[in-house]
């Protein structure tokens, strides 16, 4: 009977693309595009690569990989963390408490994307296994937790399923809310228009209308499409956003040289140009089902703009590909009267000390009754017909 070996790897070039890939995004490993790019190994190494994570970046790859026998049949993107920036699941109040408490809350361990607040699976196993490495997977990183007298485990945007596996292992489960528009088969956006009521279908013809007349015309690029020159504005787009977001930005420029060489056939790179000259931009993932809304910025303001190349050229994009869903980040209620409508989201989380975990259990149970009010007010002011 082979034996399970759990490794910890400091970068993900440790190991090879295939072998990570055959557990994180197989589909690939046929020259399929992923379905979910994030995790991938493209994805994560240039991250990695252009020191957008690492050193002094608080984000500390620690990926763990199980093998059995000669096999690579999980992985995890494992990062440990000196402070709570870039995860969009916020534990800002837990970290105040447990360090008033006497204790020390950082260093934490984030199974997560960095920078990434899109739900995708965390758990990452080979297909076709009989075994599921869930808990052989949980309980390497509480035992490295708990031999570095490391304070907390988290995972944050994970399936349902993980998320129902994590809770039986005795996870805490949080919910969180986001807005993504989903694809019913519609033939074009006015057929999408004709399941608004009235109201709101007005409205975004108004909106797209004012958008449209900034002066310049709008191109959505892809693959060869995007050109080197196209970053450099782009880089002055997500600085701006960055800055006023988040004080500095979370990537630095080499990312973007290096999704420019080893991902733009998986990149939607919408641009308004005025006069020859990008004036705003906002960029997309594309994974085999959906489009993934994640930096957007501009070094002219104009009405509506944000909004058409964001919310509308998205999902021009995604009924003309037949495309199954737009994700278009956290948060953002202004997302609803666009037809993005609410969906859950799910972190899981556990601590070291009993006590404090004790304590957020009671928290998180009071946050879970405001988190689905929440969701079933924000439904009732749907703006599809058949809401009213």
């Amino acid at each position: 009977m082979s034996t399970i070996e759990i490794s910890v790897l400091k970068s993900i070039r440790e190991m090879t693309a295939n072998n990570w890939d055959s557990c994180a995004c197989p589909e690939v490993l046929d020259g399929g595009r992923p379905i979910d790019p994030f995790t991938s190994y493209r994805f994560l190494d240039a991250l990695e690569v252009s020191g957008s994570v690492g050193r002094h970046s608080g984000w500390m790859p620690s990926h763990i990989v199980v093998k059995k026998g000669d096999e690579v049949v999980a992985v995890m993107p494992l990062y440990i963390k000196t402070h709570s920036q870039g995860e969009y699941i916020f534990d800002h109040n837990w970290s105040h408490a447990y360090n008033t408490a006497g204790g020390s809350y950082y260093p934490k361990l984030q199974s997560a994307v960095p920078f990434t607040p899109v739900t995708g699976c965390r758990f990452l196993q080979k297909p076709g296994l009989e075994s599921d490495f869930t808990k052989v997977l949980v309980n390497a990183v509480l035992k490295i937790a708990k031999k570095n007298k490391i304070s907390s485990f988290h995972v944050t945007f994970c399936t349902d399923q993980e998320a129902s596996n994590a809770a039986r292992l005795k996870l805490l489960k949080r919910l969180s809310l986001q807005y993504h528009w989903t694809n019913q088969g519609y033939k074009n956006f006015e057929d999408f228009l004709g399941v608004l009521v009235h109201r709101k279908r007005k409205a975004i013809k108004k909106e797209r209308r004012t958008a449209k007349d900034f002066g310049g015309k709008i191109m959505v690029l892809n693959g060869d499409d995007i050109k080197p020159m196209h970053w450099d504005y782009f880089w002055r787009f997500y600085q701006d956003t960055g800055a006023r977001k988040w004080g500095t930005p979370y990537l630095n420029r080499y990312f973007f040289d290096i999704l420019h060489k080893t991902l733009r056939d998986q990149l939607l790179l919408i641009i308004a140009e005025k006069n020859g000259i990008p004036i705003a931009g906002a960029l997309n993932l594309l994974g085999r089902s959906a489009l993934y809304g994640r930096y957007w910025g501009c070094s002219e303001n104009h009405s509506c703009l944000h909004y058409e190349l964001c919310y509308y050229q998205a999902i021009d994009y995604a009924i003309r590909e037949g495309l199954e869903k737009v994700e278009a980040g956290a948060q953002g209620d202004h997302k609803l009267a666009r037809g993005y409508l609410p969906r859950i989201t799910n972190s899981m989380h556990w601590f070291s000390n009993e006590y404090f975990s004790d304590a957020v259990a009671r928290y998180i149970e009071e946050e879970t009754k405001l988190v689905l009010h929440q969701y079933d007010q924000i439904n009732e002011k749907s703006p599809f017909k058949d809401a009213d």
